[in-house]
């Protein structure tokens, strides 16, 4: 059983238009499994409407897969150093759950989520990449796909390279250097903790879906006994037997409805945050490596600043073009600089952006599920207070 679309709190949707300020709105919907055996992936409709004037219409169709959707998020992660990038559901899953309706439908709301809250952010959606992938057909997808994969080193890449840099430091090669004020090692701290927190909440969740589900089954085993019981039995008993086991296995209904708004509702919005920690990391990466350039751009300066001192008054003849290549080396020192500082300016933004947001979200997530379990606990105690009088009719008689 496939539960409803998330709330649009989590799947952002502009009703902008109807007042006609400035909107984009866009939607992932439809899948389709397309192929057979290890060639087979799900395509989505992804529907942009919007009046913005780069868009070259009201509304527009494409048709993209899992790995289109992967292109947007690892371009923007190349051209957007500082900014969260919101993360992708898992690639990976197991081969005989990867084309089960609920994970398709678990995917397809991760996908929507994921290019509306681009659509949502003030830079993202200024994106040239973001207008390629909403208004490209397949044709000139799959070339800009092929292309820039080809040109551009993926995130795996770039990780690969971080695993290098660290091999390098644990043999002694390279001695590290990070930035170490107060405000980052409490922020480094701070983030660590939520995502420890945050999977250990999810798998919590996760064992909830399973046990209502479990219960749920037991339940409707249940009913289908007890039904049998009372056939036996006969008379009186058969009745009221009957009637427990139909309270069972309607039960046992509810019970696995409300495993799939858990699983929709509870469990998935904690999992894309865990996911949403995992893009924070990626950017306190980027801060770090500009940070690293910074520090050694910095420091390579003020050395051949010495040495220029020296060389005006030893050697005249080398000085002018030393003199040279320490303003070239100035200038890329002040560029890792500004660079490095225009991380840090982003990513407090983007800190203030990501708590307002985790707030919302996640106490909507938790309100949905007090919602849930207090309607299944009602529910519950209504249907066995039902049956209360026959049975106590059935033991006295």
């Amino acid at each position: 059983m496939i539960s409803p679309e998330r709330s649009p709190s989590q799947s952002p949707r502009s009703t902008a238009a109807a007042a006609g300020a400035p909107f984009l709105s866009i939607s992932v919907t439809d899948p389709v499994k397309m192929g057979t055996g290890v060639q087979a992936y799900i395509s989505y409709r992804v529907i942009t409407k919007t009046n913005l004037p780069e868009f070259e219409g009201p509304e527009k169709i494409v048709i993209r897969r899992y790995s289109d959707f992967e292109w947007l998020h690892d371009r923007l992660a190349e051209r957007y150093k500082g900014i969260f990038i919101p993360p992708l559901p898992e690639k990976n899953a197991v081969e005989k759950f990867r084309f089960s309706k609920e994970f398709i439908e678990l995917r397809r709301q991760a996908l929507d989520l994921f290019v509306n809250r681009i659509a949502s952010h003030p830079e993202l959606k200024q994106s040239e990449v973001l207008r390629v992938f909403l208004q490209a057909d397949e044709e000139k997808m799959d070339r800009a796909r092929s292309y820039e994969t080809g040109i551009f080193k993926r995130p795996a890449d770039f990780l690969q390279m971080f695993k290098s840099k660290v091999s390098d430091v644990v043999l002694g090669k390279e001695k590290p250097v990070e930035e170490s004020t107060p405000e980052y090692e409490k922020l480094k701290n701070y983030i660590f903790e939520l995502e420890n927190h945050l999977a250990e909440a999810q798998k919590q969740a996760y064992r909830l879906v399973k046990r209502h589900r479990e219960l749920g089954q037991s339940l409707a085993e249940f009913g289908k006994a007890i039904k049998l019981l009372g056939a036996c039995e006969g008379d009186m008993m058969e009745k009221v037997f009957s009637e427990v086991g139909s309270k069972s296995e309607m039960l046992s209904i509810k019970l696995q409805r409300e495993a799939d708004n858990l699983l929709f509702n509870f469990e998935e919005p904690l999992k894309d945050y865990v996911r949403a920690v995992q893009s924070i990391k990626a950017t306190m990466m980027d801060r770090a490596n500009a940070f690293r350039q910074h520090f050694d751009l910095d420091q390579e300066r003020k050395y051949k600043e010495l040495n220029l001192e020296k060389l005006k008054f030893m050697n005249p003849e080398k000085y002018a073009e030393a003199e040279s290549e320490f303003r070239e080396l100035k200038a890329d020192s002040e560029e890792a600089t500004k660079k490095f500082e225009h991380i840090v300016r982003l990513m407090n933004e983007e800190l203030a952006r990501f708590q307002e947001q985790k707030t919302a979200d996640i106490g909507l997530a938790f309100h949905e599920f007090a919602k849930g379990q207090a309607k299944l606990a009602k529910d519950i105690a209504d249907a066995w207070r039902s049956i209360l009088p026959k049975l106590e009719a059935c033991s006295t008689s």
